[in-house]
Protein backbone atom coordinates (compact mmCIF):
# COMPACT_ATOMS: atom_id res chain seq x y z
CA UNK A 1 0.00 0.00 0.00
CA UNK A 2 1.41 3.34 -1.01
CA UNK A 3 0.60 6.53 0.94
CA UNK A 4 -0.57 9.18 -1.53
CA UNK A 5 1.32 12.47 -1.59
CA UNK A 6 -0.39 15.63 -0.53
CA UNK A 7 -1.54 17.92 -3.30
CA UNK A 8 -0.09 21.27 -4.09
CA UNK A 9 -2.62 24.13 -3.88
CA UNK A 10 -2.67 26.57 -6.71
CA UNK A 11 -3.69 29.79 -4.94
CA UNK A 12 -3.56 31.56 -1.63
CA UNK A 13 -7.17 30.68 -0.87
CA UNK A 14 -6.64 27.03 -1.76
CA UNK A 15 -3.57 26.83 0.44
CA UNK A 16 -5.49 28.02 3.49
CA UNK A 17 -8.54 25.90 2.71
CA UNK A 18 -6.56 22.73 2.15
CA UNK A 19 -4.53 23.22 5.31
CA UNK A 20 -7.76 23.74 7.25
CA UNK A 21 -9.23 20.61 5.66
CA UNK A 22 -6.14 18.59 6.51
CA UNK A 23 -6.39 19.66 10.15
CA UNK A 24 -10.10 18.88 10.19
CA UNK A 25 -9.45 15.44 8.68
CA UNK A 26 -6.65 14.95 11.18
CA UNK A 27 -4.16 13.43 8.76
CA UNK A 28 -1.16 15.10 7.19
CA UNK A 29 0.16 13.02 4.33
CA UNK A 30 3.75 13.42 3.11
CA UNK A 31 4.32 16.13 0.50
CA UNK A 32 6.37 15.31 -2.58
CA UNK A 33 5.37 18.37 -4.63
CA UNK A 34 6.91 21.61 -3.38
CA UNK A 35 6.36 25.27 -4.13
CA UNK A 36 2.73 26.23 -3.38
CA UNK A 37 3.88 29.77 -2.60
CA UNK A 38 5.33 30.05 -6.09
CA UNK A 39 1.93 29.20 -7.56
CA UNK A 40 0.29 31.78 -5.31
CA UNK A 41 2.74 34.47 -6.36
CA UNK A 42 2.25 33.64 -10.04
CA UNK A 43 -1.53 33.93 -9.83
CA UNK A 44 -1.40 37.17 -7.87
CA UNK A 45 1.11 38.61 -10.31
CA UNK A 46 -1.08 37.63 -13.27
CA UNK A 47 -4.20 39.17 -11.71
CA UNK A 48 -2.34 42.39 -10.88
CA UNK A 49 -0.91 42.51 -14.40
CA UNK A 50 -4.41 42.32 -15.89
CA UNK A 51 -5.63 44.99 -13.48
CA UNK A 52 -2.69 47.31 -14.20
CA UNK A 53 -3.02 46.88 -17.98
CA UNK A 54 -6.70 47.81 -17.88
CA UNK A 55 -5.97 50.78 -15.62
CA UNK A 56 -3.25 52.03 -17.97
CA UNK A 57 -5.55 51.79 -20.99
CA UNK A 58 -8.34 53.72 -19.29
CA UNK A 59 -6.09 56.34 -17.71
CA UNK A 60 -4.27 57.16 -20.96
CA UNK A 61 -7.64 57.70 -22.65
CA UNK A 62 -9.34 59.28 -19.61
CA UNK A 63 -10.58 62.19 -21.74
CA UNK A 64 -12.87 59.74 -23.57
CA UNK A 65 -14.66 58.83 -20.32
CA UNK A 66 -17.18 60.79 -18.32
CA UNK A 67 -17.95 60.73 -14.63
CA UNK A 68 -21.56 61.25 -13.58
CA UNK A 69 -20.35 63.09 -10.50
CA UNK A 70 -18.15 65.89 -11.92
CA UNK A 71 -17.58 64.88 -15.54
CA UNK A 72 -13.80 64.42 -15.15
CA UNK A 73 -11.95 61.12 -14.78
CA UNK A 74 -8.72 61.06 -12.80
CA UNK A 75 -6.34 58.31 -11.76
CA UNK A 76 -8.52 57.22 -8.84
CA UNK A 77 -11.60 57.27 -11.06
CA UNK A 78 -9.80 55.16 -13.66
CA UNK A 79 -8.76 52.60 -11.02
CA UNK A 80 -12.31 52.51 -9.67
CA UNK A 81 -13.77 52.03 -13.16
CA UNK A 82 -11.33 49.22 -13.97
CA UNK A 83 -12.06 47.45 -10.68
CA UNK A 84 -15.84 47.45 -11.09
CA UNK A 85 -15.54 46.60 -14.80
CA UNK A 86 -13.25 43.58 -14.37
CA UNK A 87 -15.36 42.26 -11.53
CA UNK A 88 -18.47 42.67 -13.80
CA UNK A 89 -20.14 44.91 -11.21
CA UNK A 90 -20.54 47.96 -13.50
CA UNK A 91 -22.37 50.70 -11.60
CA UNK A 92 -22.51 52.95 -14.71
CA UNK A 93 -21.39 56.14 -12.95
CA UNK A 94 -18.25 56.19 -15.14
CA UNK A 95 -18.76 55.36 -18.80
CA UNK A 96 -16.91 55.75 -22.13
CA UNK A 97 -18.47 58.27 -24.49
CA UNK A 98 -15.84 58.82 -27.23
CA UNK A 99 -15.47 56.39 -30.13
CA UNK A 100 -11.88 55.54 -29.16
CA UNK A 101 -12.87 54.85 -25.56
CA UNK A 102 -15.69 52.57 -26.67
CA UNK A 103 -13.40 50.72 -29.07
CA UNK A 104 -10.83 50.23 -26.29
CA UNK A 105 -13.55 48.97 -23.98
CA UNK A 106 -14.76 46.54 -26.64
CA UNK A 107 -11.43 45.13 -27.84
CA UNK A 108 -9.16 45.62 -24.80
CA UNK A 109 -11.11 45.96 -21.57
CA UNK A 110 -13.57 43.18 -22.42
CA UNK A 111 -10.83 40.55 -23.14
CA UNK A 112 -9.05 41.63 -19.97
CA UNK A 113 -12.33 41.19 -18.08
CA UNK A 114 -12.65 37.66 -19.49
CA UNK A 115 -9.05 36.87 -18.51
CA UNK A 116 -9.66 38.18 -15.01
CA UNK A 117 -12.78 36.02 -14.65
CA UNK A 118 -10.89 32.97 -15.90
CA UNK A 119 -8.30 33.48 -13.16
CA UNK A 120 -11.02 33.79 -10.50
CA UNK A 121 -13.10 30.86 -11.76
CA UNK A 122 -10.01 28.71 -12.33
CA UNK A 123 -8.85 29.34 -8.80
CA UNK A 124 -12.26 28.44 -7.38
CA UNK A 125 -12.48 25.23 -9.40
CA UNK A 126 -8.97 24.27 -8.39
CA UNK A 127 -9.82 24.80 -4.72
CA UNK A 128 -12.84 22.51 -5.03
CA UNK A 129 -10.93 19.92 -7.04
CA UNK A 130 -7.93 19.87 -4.72
CA UNK A 131 -10.15 19.71 -1.63
CA UNK A 132 -12.24 16.83 -3.00
CA UNK A 133 -9.20 14.92 -4.19
CA UNK A 134 -7.44 15.41 -0.86
CA UNK A 135 -10.47 14.19 1.10
CA UNK A 136 -10.80 11.16 -1.18
CA UNK A 137 -7.14 10.26 -0.82
CA UNK A 138 -7.19 10.62 2.96
CA UNK A 139 -10.36 8.55 3.15
CA UNK A 140 -8.88 5.85 0.91
CA UNK A 141 -5.66 5.88 2.92
CA UNK A 142 -7.58 5.39 6.15
CA UNK A 143 -9.60 2.49 4.75
CA UNK A 144 -6.58 0.58 3.42
CA UNK A 145 -4.16 1.27 6.28
CA UNK A 146 -3.66 -1.71 8.59
CA UNK A 147 -0.85 -3.76 10.19
CA UNK A 148 1.31 -0.64 10.34
CA UNK A 149 3.39 0.98 13.08
CA UNK A 150 2.27 4.06 14.98
CA UNK A 151 5.03 6.11 16.61
CA UNK A 152 3.78 8.49 19.29
CA UNK A 153 6.33 11.25 19.82
CA UNK A 154 8.78 11.96 17.02
CA UNK A 155 11.70 13.32 18.98
CA UNK A 156 15.13 11.70 19.18
CA UNK A 157 13.76 8.41 20.50
CA UNK A 158 10.87 8.21 18.07
CA UNK A 159 13.05 9.08 15.09
CA UNK A 160 15.63 6.48 16.09
CA UNK A 161 12.88 3.88 16.46
CA UNK A 162 11.60 4.66 12.96
CA UNK A 163 15.09 4.41 11.46
CA UNK A 164 15.68 1.09 13.21
CA UNK A 165 12.39 -0.30 11.93
CA UNK A 166 13.27 0.67 8.37
CA UNK A 167 16.68 -0.99 8.68
CA UNK A 168 14.94 -4.20 9.65
CA UNK A 169 12.72 -4.14 6.58
CA UNK A 170 9.69 -2.03 7.56
CA UNK A 171 8.90 0.33 4.70
CA UNK A 172 8.35 4.02 5.36
CA UNK A 173 4.75 3.91 4.17
CA UNK A 174 3.98 1.52 7.04
CA UNK A 175 4.90 4.11 9.69
CA UNK A 176 2.53 6.82 10.97
CA UNK A 177 3.81 9.56 13.26
CA UNK A 178 1.65 11.13 15.98
CA UNK A 179 2.91 14.29 17.68
CA UNK A 180 1.27 17.36 19.24
CA UNK A 181 3.66 19.70 17.43
CA UNK A 182 2.65 20.86 13.96
CA UNK A 183 6.27 21.67 13.11
CA UNK A 184 7.41 18.15 14.05
CA UNK A 185 4.72 16.51 11.89
CA UNK A 186 5.49 18.82 8.97
CA UNK A 187 9.15 17.83 9.22
CA UNK A 188 8.13 14.17 9.30
CA UNK A 189 5.99 14.79 6.18
CA UNK A 190 8.99 16.32 4.43
CA UNK A 191 10.94 13.14 5.19
CA UNK A 192 8.19 10.95 3.74
CA UNK A 193 6.18 9.86 6.80
CA UNK A 194 2.45 10.22 7.23
CA UNK A 195 1.60 12.22 10.32
CA UNK A 196 -1.24 13.11 12.68
CA UNK A 197 -1.13 16.29 14.73
CA UNK A 198 -2.76 15.95 18.14
CA UNK A 199 -2.67 14.69 21.70
CA UNK A 200 -2.25 10.92 21.60
CA UNK A 201 -3.89 10.55 25.02
CA UNK A 202 -7.20 11.19 23.22
CA UNK A 203 -8.71 8.20 21.47
CA UNK A 204 -9.91 10.21 18.45
CA UNK A 205 -6.31 11.22 17.68
CA UNK A 206 -5.09 7.62 17.74
CA UNK A 207 -8.08 6.62 15.62
CA UNK A 208 -6.93 9.07 12.95
CA UNK A 209 -3.66 7.12 12.83
CA UNK A 210 -5.73 3.89 12.77
CA UNK A 211 -4.07 2.61 15.92
CA UNK A 212 -7.02 0.22 16.22
CA UNK A 213 -5.71 -1.58 13.11
CA UNK A 214 -2.01 -1.16 13.79
CA UNK A 215 0.36 -4.05 14.37
CA UNK A 216 2.40 -2.16 16.95
CA UNK A 217 2.46 1.18 18.74
CA UNK A 218 5.73 2.76 19.82
CA UNK A 219 5.33 5.32 22.63
CA UNK A 220 8.29 7.67 22.96
CA UNK A 221 6.81 10.68 24.72
CA UNK A 222 8.80 13.12 26.81
CA UNK A 223 6.83 12.55 30.04
CA UNK A 224 6.15 9.27 31.82
CA UNK A 225 2.61 10.25 32.83
CA UNK A 226 1.82 10.95 29.17
CA UNK A 227 3.22 7.55 28.21
CA UNK A 228 0.89 5.89 30.75
CA UNK A 229 -2.19 7.67 29.38
CA UNK A 230 -1.27 6.91 25.77
CA UNK A 231 -0.74 3.24 26.66
CA UNK A 232 -4.15 3.04 28.32
CA UNK A 233 -5.79 4.70 25.32
CA UNK A 234 -4.04 2.48 22.77
CA UNK A 235 -4.86 -0.67 24.71
CA UNK A 236 -8.50 0.37 24.94
CA UNK A 237 -8.65 0.73 21.16
CA UNK A 238 -7.04 -2.65 20.47
CA UNK A 239 -6.47 -5.68 22.66
CA UNK A 240 -4.08 -7.32 20.20
CA UNK A 241 -1.78 -4.45 19.20
CA UNK A 242 1.77 -4.73 20.52
CA UNK A 243 2.70 -1.69 22.62
CA UNK A 244 6.32 -0.75 23.28
CA UNK A 245 6.77 2.22 25.59
CA UNK A 246 9.71 4.27 26.77
CA UNK A 247 9.90 5.79 30.25
CA UNK A 248 12.51 7.92 31.95
CA UNK A 249 12.16 6.61 35.50
CA UNK A 250 12.48 2.91 36.32
CA UNK A 251 9.89 3.14 39.07
CA UNK A 252 7.23 3.76 36.41
CA UNK A 253 7.90 0.48 34.58
CA UNK A 254 5.34 -1.57 36.58
CA UNK A 255 2.73 1.13 36.01
CA UNK A 256 3.30 0.99 32.24
CA UNK A 257 3.01 -2.79 32.24
CA UNK A 258 -0.22 -2.66 34.23
CA UNK A 259 -1.51 -0.10 31.75
CA UNK A 260 -1.10 -2.60 28.92
CA UNK A 261 2.44 -2.13 27.55
CA UNK A 262 4.04 -5.35 26.27
CA UNK A 263 7.57 -4.00 26.53
CA UNK A 264 8.90 -1.07 28.55
CA UNK A 265 12.30 0.48 27.99
CA UNK A 266 13.83 2.66 30.69
CA UNK A 267 15.76 5.19 28.67
CA UNK A 268 17.68 6.85 31.49
CA UNK A 269 18.73 3.57 33.13
CA UNK A 270 19.64 1.99 29.80
CA UNK A 271 21.92 4.87 28.90
CA UNK A 272 23.43 4.82 32.40
CA UNK A 273 24.20 1.10 32.16
CA UNK A 274 25.80 1.56 28.76
CA UNK A 275 27.92 4.41 30.12
CA UNK A 276 29.02 2.33 33.09
CA UNK A 277 29.83 -0.66 30.88
CA UNK A 278 31.86 1.55 28.55
CA UNK A 279 33.89 2.87 31.50
CA UNK A 280 34.57 -0.60 32.89
CA UNK A 281 35.19 -2.21 29.51
CA UNK A 282 35.28 0.10 26.47
CA UNK A 283 35.26 -2.87 24.08
CA UNK A 284 32.18 -4.36 25.71
CA UNK A 285 30.46 -1.00 25.44
CA UNK A 286 31.27 -0.86 21.72
CA UNK A 287 29.87 -4.36 21.21
CA UNK A 288 26.64 -3.46 23.02
CA UNK A 289 26.27 -0.30 20.96
CA UNK A 290 26.81 -2.35 17.81
CA UNK A 291 24.08 -4.79 18.88
CA UNK A 292 21.44 -2.12 19.39
CA UNK A 293 22.36 -0.24 16.22
CA UNK A 294 20.79 -1.99 13.25
CA UNK A 295 22.28 -1.86 9.79
CA UNK A 296 25.93 -2.84 10.26
CA UNK A 297 28.06 -5.25 12.25
CA UNK A 298 26.27 -7.50 14.74
CA UNK A 299 22.55 -7.30 15.33
CA UNK A 300 19.88 -8.91 17.48
CA UNK A 301 17.08 -10.66 15.68
CA UNK A 302 14.04 -12.68 16.71
CA UNK A 303 13.10 -15.53 14.40
CA UNK A 304 11.18 -18.83 14.50
CA UNK A 305 12.91 -22.15 15.04
CA UNK A 306 13.45 -24.02 11.77
CA UNK A 307 12.54 -27.65 11.23
CA UNK A 308 16.22 -28.54 11.08
CA UNK A 309 16.78 -26.95 14.50
CA UNK A 310 13.77 -28.55 16.23
CA UNK A 311 14.91 -31.17 18.74
CA UNK A 312 18.41 -29.69 19.03
CA UNK A 313 19.91 -27.57 21.76
CA UNK A 314 20.46 -23.82 21.32
CA UNK A 315 24.22 -24.42 21.11
CA UNK A 316 23.77 -26.49 17.97
CA UNK A 317 22.18 -23.69 15.99
CA UNK A 318 24.17 -21.83 13.36
CA UNK A 319 23.25 -18.50 14.96
CA UNK A 320 24.29 -17.56 18.47
CA UNK A 321 21.10 -18.07 20.50
CA UNK A 322 20.79 -15.83 23.55
CA UNK A 323 17.14 -16.48 24.50
CA UNK A 324 14.30 -18.85 23.70
CA UNK A 325 10.70 -17.64 23.55
CA UNK A 326 8.27 -20.41 24.45
CA UNK A 327 4.69 -19.30 24.55
CA UNK A 328 4.69 -16.09 26.59
CA UNK A 329 7.87 -16.94 28.50
CA UNK A 330 11.37 -15.71 27.76
CA UNK A 331 13.94 -18.40 28.64
CA UNK A 332 17.73 -17.87 28.74
CA UNK A 333 19.65 -20.13 26.36
CA UNK A 334 21.08 -22.12 29.32
CA UNK A 335 17.71 -22.62 31.05
CA UNK A 336 17.03 -26.34 31.61
CA UNK A 337 13.65 -25.97 29.88
CA UNK A 338 15.38 -24.58 26.78
CA UNK A 339 17.82 -27.44 26.31
CA UNK A 340 15.71 -28.83 23.50
CA UNK A 341 14.20 -26.47 20.95
CA UNK A 342 10.63 -27.00 19.83
CA UNK A 343 9.18 -26.15 16.43
CA UNK A 344 6.75 -23.67 17.99
CA UNK A 345 9.57 -21.77 19.75
CA UNK A 346 11.10 -18.50 18.69
CA UNK A 347 14.71 -17.60 19.37
CA UNK A 348 16.57 -14.35 19.86
CA UNK A 349 19.91 -14.61 18.10
CA UNK A 350 23.01 -12.53 17.44
CA UNK A 351 24.05 -12.51 13.81
CA UNK A 352 25.81 -10.33 11.30
CA UNK A 353 23.77 -8.14 9.02
CA UNK A 354 23.24 -9.27 5.43
CA UNK A 355 25.76 -6.77 4.09
CA UNK A 356 28.52 -7.93 6.40
CA UNK A 357 27.88 -11.60 5.70
CA UNK A 358 28.81 -11.00 2.07
CA UNK A 359 32.17 -9.56 3.14
CA UNK A 360 33.19 -12.74 4.95
CA UNK A 361 34.40 -14.35 1.74
CA UNK A 362 33.56 -17.54 -0.12
CA UNK A 363 31.63 -19.97 2.02
CA UNK A 364 29.54 -22.99 1.32
CA UNK A 365 25.85 -22.51 1.92
CA UNK A 366 24.09 -24.73 4.39
CA UNK A 367 20.38 -24.15 4.84
CA UNK A 368 20.81 -20.58 3.61
CA UNK A 369 23.64 -19.75 6.11
CA UNK A 370 27.45 -19.63 5.73
CA UNK A 371 29.21 -22.80 6.76
CA UNK A 372 31.33 -22.61 9.88
CA UNK A 373 35.05 -22.62 9.49
CA UNK A 374 38.04 -20.30 9.08
CA UNK A 375 36.90 -16.83 8.14
CA UNK A 376 33.32 -17.48 9.22
CA UNK A 377 31.43 -14.81 11.09
CA UNK A 378 30.11 -17.23 13.72
CA UNK A 379 30.93 -16.10 17.25
CA UNK A 380 32.82 -18.75 19.29
CA UNK A 381 30.97 -20.09 22.29
CA UNK A 382 32.60 -20.55 25.66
Amino acid sequence: MRIPPALTPGSGASTRDLERDRQAMGVSLPRHIAGPLIQVVKRLALANLVLFTAFLVVYLDRDGYTDAKDGEVGALDALYYVTVSLSTTGYGDIAPYSDLARLLTTFVITPLRVAFLIILVGTTLEVLTERTREQWRVGHWRKTLRDHTVIVGFGTKGRSAAETLMRTGVTQDRIVVVDPSTEVVEQANAEGYAGVVGDATRSNVLLRARADRARQVVISTQRDDTAVLVTLTARQLSKSVRIVASVREEENVPLLRQSGADSVITSASAVGRLLGLSMVSPSSGSVMEDLIQQGSGLSLKERPVTRAEAGKSPRECDDLVVSVIRGHRLLPFDDPEARTLQLQDRVVVIRRTAGDEEKVGPAKQKEGRPERGPGSWRIPRG
